[in-house]
């Protein structure tokens, strides 16, 4: 019995499906940006596999659609041998290739490199995921056959094979995105609340009066969430920075409100201000407006980097729009970090403004990731032109952001896509793992703006085109960490991207999307220009930061 099924089984594939499946997961071994573990490779070949497939599967469909000459099914059923023979091959042939590929990334990110791809582990792991995908196939296949044969009896043909792939679509989509992705996403929407007010004891409530959360706050401790509470016990203290300095220090000042905190948008934003105002944050030299990632998190290689650079005085101001990860508050909720982020920089600026010119401190925008989509869209530039915030500083950029994709798009031709130039840097600048911030005979006018972006980021360089068009980053000169056997692949390349925005961040610190301290110190220098720092000392407090 078992042996039918088994012969069953093989009969029932196609020798088409099989050859393009085998193009596509032997593509799949290629590298892209970042580098992969046999798991993920082997659910990328899998879904590979499975893709290519279905295409393979709908090609010959197609030709017997449209009447085509047909070979004879003595010969298909030869081809399936041969076809089973071919494929096994060059799988084999790409997995022993593979580990090469992967070093190829590996090396040039400082990573140990790779004796093997455990060829058997992810061959395993992707037939796997085939299998599971296949089978997703057929039950979609046996839903449209079954749904179109009942309407023959009451309709034309080809209008009921129609209405059957609307039925069976409309009933796969529901399952989906009514059933399984709202589970999905009511678990996890549980599961992040949870944790965000999960009380951790190495951040206990501070006692000093001039600290959010303390007992003199507005803000109570428990409603600034896990993140904001880990961004204000993290602060630098005056004491590590006249270490560092070796002179008289401030204390930095860090405001922060939570979800929780308030009921809406505005009413954390007011929050915000009079906790500002109650700090005495708009005395000190520096004021930043930073939107934090979707769960709320800040980087702190990014405001620990600009308080030591400005020894303490710094003032920044941050708001919870979600407690969601970050890809999960693009997918569910794409405009409320916006709204938070207009809301917060309309009431900081207005009072700002109020203030005279030689009273208040030089603003400052800043957001990672989802962070900077929000920050970037909080104003527009033609409203504050009259008077205008100072910079900001926008790293880890996702492809979605519309100021970077426009000014990228419109790049000076001789500059690479992951390394534009715009309007001779007099406005916006980028730089990288490389200090290049620094353009002979560019002249910074009243606003200066950088991205701090790596090119081997595929949160910022994922591009939906890339499914058939060769994406313009993989042009020469490439970025000094991507790797040279990168090639571009009809939709492989685009769901090896897919996986790369999922991995972004466990690449090492200074690569994918984990911004190194280092590179944050090089672009604040450039964007808010310290004047009591030498070279010496911007060189010294990179070291300083390299061995914590």
């Amino acid at each position: 019995m078992a042996h039918w099924v088994v012969i069953r089984f093989w009969n029932s594939f196609s020798a088409a499906g099989l050859y393009v499946g085998t193009l596509f997961l032997a593509a799949s071994l290629t590298p892209s940006l970042l580098p992969r573990t046999f798991v993920t490779q082997g659910i990328l070949s899998g879904v590979s596999l499975a893709v290519g497939y279905g295409l393979g599967v709908f090609g010959r469909w197609l030709t017997r659609y449209m009447e085509l000459p047909q070979p004879a099914k003595q010969k298909l059923r030869w081809a399936k041998y041969v076809s089973a023979l071919v494929c096994g091959a060059v799988a084999l042939a790409f997995l022993w290739q593979a580990a090469e590929w992967q070093n190829s990334i590996r090396s040039l990110m400082g990573l140990e490199l790779l004796d093997s791809v455990h060829p058997l582990r992810t061959g395993l792991v992707a037939i796997v995921t085939f299998v599971l995908l296949l089978a997703a196939g057929r039950l979609f296949r046996f839903v449209l056959t079954t749904v179109s044969a009942l309407l023959y009896r009451f309709i034309p043909r080809p209008v009921a094979n129609v209405a059957g792939a609307v039925m069976a679509v409309a009933l796969f989509w529901l399952a989906i995105d009514g059933v399984l992705f709202r589970f999905a996403l009511h678990a996890a929407d549980s599961s992040f609340q949870a944790y965000n007010e999960l009380m951790e004891p190495e951040s206990p409530q501070p006692e000093d009066a001039l600290k959010t959360g303390s007992a003199a706050s507005l803000v109570a401790w428990a409603d600034l969430g896990r993140a904001g509470r880990e961004f204000i016990a993290s602060s630098p203290t005056a004491e590590d920075l006249r270490q560092f300095h070796g002179r008289d220090t401030l204390e930095p000042i860090r405001v922060y409100v939570g979800l929780n905190a308030a009921d809406t948008v505005e009413a954390r934003a007011g929050l915000a201000l009079a906790e500002l105002q109650r700090t005495g944050a708009f005395e000190r030299a520096v004021l930043v407006i930073v939107m934090p990632t979707g769960t709320g998190w800040v980087d702190p290689a990014a405001m620990d980097t600009l308080e030591y650079l400005h020894g303490g005085d710094v003032a920044s101001v941050t708001v919870q729009y979600s407690y969601l990860t970050s890809w999960l508050s693009l997918l569910v909720e794409p405009d409320y970090g916006t709204q938070t982020a207009q809301a917060l920089f309309s009431a900081v600026y207005n009072y700002w403004h109020s203030l005279p010119e030689t009273e208040r401190p030089r603003l400052y925008l800043h957001g990672l990731s989802l962070g900077s989509l929000a920050s970037e869209t909080s104003v527009e530039l033609f409203e504050i032109l009259s008077d205008p915030y100072h910079g900001a500083l926008w790293s880890g950029p996702p492809f979605a952001n519309p100021m970077w994709r426009y000014i990228t798009n419109r790049r000076e031709p001789e500059s690479p896509a992951w390394l534009p130039r715009f309007g001779g840097g007099s406005f916006v600048r980028f730089t990288n793992q490389t200090n290049v911030l620094d353009i002979p005979g560019a002249l910074w006018g009243p606003i200066r703006i950088v991205y701090l972006q790596y090119a081997s980021d595929p949160i910022t360089f994922f591009d939906y085109r890339s499914l058939y068009r060769r994406p313009e980053w993989l042009d020469e000169p490439r970025g000094p960490d991507v790797s040279p056997e990168l090639r571009w692949y009809p939709v492989i390349t685009f769901l090896q991207l897919v996986l790369d925005m999922a991995l972004a961040t466990t690449a090492p610190m200074g690569y994918g999307h984990l911004y190194a301290p280092e590179h944050y110190i090089d672009a604040w220098v450039e964007v808010t220009a310290p004047s009591d720092l030498n070279d010496a000392d911007i060189a010294r407090l990179k070291k300083h930061f390299s061995r914590e």
